[in-house]
């Protein structure tokens, strides 16, 4: 084993036992005691429920990251990816052909594997809640059009990257980096459009005293709004939500006809604000640029290590190829991941923040913003109390009593 091979196995097990620890202390953060804050929105069954659905989701994310550490380990140390590599170039079918096929069985069983956990988690675990709205029907189809959509739009930009890092020598990593953000600019473009009604039904809002409200709120904050759109969240879950996604004029705002059902018009649009004013802010806009900036230095720092031989040897692999690097660096650039994720985290919770200031100050009830956030705690049976180190790693959102509390302050200041 050498240097770099010691290098990654520290780096998978450390992220191993900083996730559980991180889930240990979630779990002890638990406390009996409602927060006086949700006196009246919960009641003492929903709450012990909330937190038995934490305390069953957590033990079972423990369980699969424990099977997934068990595979990797097993597959690495028993020479699976030289065996794959041998596979993959006894088809012949030259250098980006064989990458397909490499990476491809890779997805494949890693997907394969992890089936039966996500079959667990939708038919028992949010079956068990209330929460499961699946049927086996929708859940195959689901499965099919993922599928498909990977093979359709995965595998050409896979190809395009590996031919980039085959042919185009120092330039492949500034090329794929244009390819890739052109890919992700046009994907933004058509989701809302093309790709999102594949798996769900989106209807304009019907006419009425809800669909009005919107519409003269959205024209107060000049924001320009063709429709809003209902969609059939509760085909495959009880849990309800809304978003903005898209931009330009494809830009879609999208409410869950659960969080229909439970919710005041004076809430949908307390809402809805909070959506209208991530666009306001530019938050879409710059978390996209973030992301071009990281999908940049991705490719920049894998130029450097994509025929690092001592990488391939970490993993017994004894023929470098740029198909087998893009997979060996992954896992050794974990590290800087890791730390990128963490900012982004904080950058998220902040435009969260920022997002609800802005719903504040332009709604007419601001209460009414607090209201809708604890409904949506109880449907989803949120986590009221998570620790703080689980917050700063893995929360993009703030917890919901730290968003109360500063939306609350901001009423007291509208109102001074």
């Amino acid at each position: 084993m050498n240097f770099v091979a010691v290098i990654i196995l520290v780096i998978i097990i450390g992220d191993f036992i900083l996730n559980r620890l991180t889930d240990y202390l979630n779990l002890k953060s638990m406390r009996a005691d409602l927060p006086q804050a949700f006196e009246g929105f919960y009641d003492k069954a929903k709450y012990e429920k909330s937190q038995k659905y934490l305390q069953e989701n957590t033990r079972f994310s423990q369980i699969t990251a424990l099977f997934d550490l068990i595979v990797i380990l097993v597959f690495w140390f028993g020479h699976g990816f030289v065996w794959l590599d041998h596979l993959a170039r006894s088809f012949q079918m030259g250098p980006v052909i064989s990458g397909l096929i490499f990476i491809g069985i890779l997805i494949l069983f890693k997907g394969l594997l992890s089936l039966p956990f996500d079959i667990y988690s939708t038919f028992v675990i949010e079956e068990r809640f209330g929460f499961n709205k699946t049927t086996w029907s929708t859940y195959i189809k689901d499965l099919l059009k993922g599928l498909a959509l990977g093979l359709i739009l995965g595998m050409p930009l896979l190809a395009g990257v590996l031919a980039f890092f085959e042919y185009a020598g120092n330039n492949a990593w500034w090329l794929c980096w244009i390819a890739v953000t052109l890919f992700i600019l046009i994907i933004q473009f058509v989701a809302p459009t093309w790709l999102m009604p594949l798996f769900n039904k989106f209807t304009p809002l019907e006419e009425g005293d809800l669909k009005d409200a919107i519409f003269a709120y959205a024209r107060s904050i000049k924001f320009s709004l063709k429709n809003v759109f209902v969609m059939d969240g509760s085909k495959r879950s009880a849990k309800s939500n809304a978003f903005f996604t898209g931009f330009g004029r494809n830009k879609r705002i999208v409410l869950f006809d659960t969080l229909i059902e439970g919710h005041t018009t004076s809430e949908l649009v307390a809402v809805l604000a909070h959506e209208m004013g991530h666009y306001k802010k530019k938050h879409i806009l710059k978390m996209m640029l973030i992301g071009i900036l990281q999908t940049g230095l991705l490719f920049f720092v894998l130029s450097f290590f994509i025929s690092y031989k001592t990488l391939f040897s970490a993993f017994y692999v004894d023929q470098v190829s740029v198909y087998a690097g893009l997979i060996f660096f992954g896992m050794l650039y974990s590290p800087i991941d890791f730390f990128m994720g963490i900012f982004m985290q904080k950058f998220s919770r902040k435009n969260e923040y920022e997002a609800d200031r802005f719903a504040v100050n332009s709604i007419k009830d601001p209460e009414a913003m607090v209201n809708a956030l604890k409904k949506l705690s109880v449907d989803n049976l949120s986590n009221l109390l998570p620790h703080p180190l689980y917050v700063f790693l893995h929360y993009s959102h703030p917890p919901i009593l730290q968003r109360i509390t500063a939306i609350e302050r901001e009423i007291i200041k509208k109102k001074a």
